[in-house]
């Protein structure tokens, strides 16, 4: 069987309702030199019936007992033969010039490792007017990933060499969510860029079952974690370091992760250290300098937002006791 130039990993989990949509989205791409991976990964309900019915020779299907979606993302990937991989999830679809348009830019920018696009919001089958219009431009993207995931997981496409050079996903519960710690990584290669097209090549499906709204604490502290890593490394600090951590929480307005009382100059300080780090790898230098000032006005806002939650409780100034805050 010759070597597909893209693999495409789609982990079904009890995803009966959508995956038919799913998976006739990616057959009727327009660029057909793919393997399409499904990994079942244990569904009880009617998802194996429906992936039955597909006789397409471009489909290879694993079957396993439910091991989650890190488990299976990386099986699949174990198991892939693209130079590019590419994500989507089992309740999403894909634009027919999704693949197309993105083989062409990594095909014309061998520095980018990973490329998102933008993508429509669906509420169950209805298209919404809302939509995920994350920044493009490599060094703005950086900056912003810095705190946050600017990548819709169902858009992006990977290039292998770099994806084996910063390695698989995370299973460990501490490196949740899986796909901003494996972006965080990619964000550390040197040698890599990364990128979203500006334009609507997937329709994203928010779902009541996911993760973000049955366990958002898990997910915020999680996304704290990450923040306070990725900022550690852009800076040459240390992530002990205090304003490190408390840059990390503050911005999530997660004051249970602050190490004392937040001293607002060094972490304005650090904010311009962090653009300055991106400086040399902007092409457009405005692009840069809006997401620095927005991460500034995002840090004026949460700083208010403590101030206001100290007051609402009548809590005295905290006190820094083995680096947690203590009231």
């Amino acid at each position: 069987m010759p070597q597909p130039l893209v693999s495409i990993l789609l982990p079904v989990y009890n995803a009966e309702p959508y995956l038919a949509e799913a998976i006739d989205s990616l057959l009727a791409q327009t660029f057909t030199d793919f393997e399409l991976i499904v990994v079942n990964d244990g569904s009880t309900d009617g998802s194996a019936k429906v992936i039955a019915r597909y006789a397409d020779p471009r489909i290879r299907l694993l079957e396993q007992e439910n091991r989650g979606l890190s488990p299976s993302l990386n099986r699949a990937i174990s198991v892939s033969r693209g130079r590019y991989l590419a994500r989507q999830d089992a309740d999403d679809i894909s634009y027919p010039e999704r693949l197309a348009k993105q083989v062409d830019f990594l095909e014309r920018h061998p520095d980018c490792g990973l490329l998102g696009t933008w993508a429509d919001i669906y509420v169950g089958s209805r298209r919404t007017e809302r939509a995920h219009q994350h920044p493009c431009d490599n060094a703005a993207l950086k900056f912003n990933l810095l705190c946050d995931n600017y990548f819709v997981h169902s858009s992006v496409m990977m290039r292998r060499s770099v994806q084996e050079r910063v390695g698989l996903y995370a299973a460990e519960a501490d490196r949740q969510p899986e796909d901003f710690d494996l972006w965080s990584r990619f964000v550390r290669d040197g040698d890599c860029r990364i990128g979203n097209l500006p334009e609507r090549l997937v329709g994203y499906r928010e779902v009541e079952g996911s993760i973000c709204r049955t366990a958002p604490q898990r997910i915020t502290d999680g996304v704290v974690r990450i923040c306070g890593q990725n900022i550690a490394f852009a800076s040459g600090l240390s992530p002990d370091d205090r304003t490190v951590a408390d840059l990390a929480a503050l911005l999530h307005c997660s004051f249970g992760h602050l190490t004392g009382e937040p001293e607002p100059a060094p972490l304005f300080a650090l904010v311009t250290r962090l653009g300055a780090s991106l400086a040399g790898e902007a092409e457009d230098p405005a692009l840069l300098a809006a997401a620095v000032r927005r991460m500034r006005l995002r840090l004026v806002k949460a700083l208010l937002i403590y101030k206001a939650w100290r007051l609402s409780r009548r809590l005295p100034v905290p006190l820094r006791r083995n680096g947690r805050v203590s009231s």
